[in-house]
């Protein structure tokens, strides 16, 4: 089991900023692939950015040009840079990782973190 600890969410205004972090208890070179997720409350976790070992990404819809998926194979860490974030956006956010290829944003994914709580007021 590959243990993975996100950070770094909290609470902000709508048209704010918030910069969260994954740490994985591995080497994330051994992680071929590793996204993002959030679950809002009553829905259904959806996965909102990916990115390979190769630095290549996708986005849902509701992400794109807002959300930047990021990884940093030296120090073992995923990031996602939010902007301009939306009540919308408020919800649990997952750090998830693979070691097998990605599949965009069907990507199944292996190991999922505990989450950080991410709240937009407006």
């Amino acid at each position: 089991q590959v243990q993975l600890m996100e950070s770094w969410g909290g609470a902000v205004q709508a048209g704010g900023a918030l910069r969260l972090s994954c740490i994985a208890a591995v080497y994330t070179s051994s992680l071929y692939c590793m996204g993002w997720g959030r679950q809002a409350p009553g829905k259904e976790r959806e996965v909102v950015a990916v990115i390979t070992i190769g630095g290549s990404t996708d986005y849902a819809d509701s992400a794109t040009g807002r959300l930047t998926i990021s990884r940093d194979n030296a120090k073992n860490n995923l990031y996602l840079q939010m902007n301009s974030l939306k009540p919308e956006d408020t919800a649990t956010y997952y750090c998830a990782a693979t070691p097998n290829r990605c599949y965009a944003l069907r990507t199944s994914y292996l190991y999922w973190g505990q989450g950080t709580q991410v709240t937009v007021s407006s």
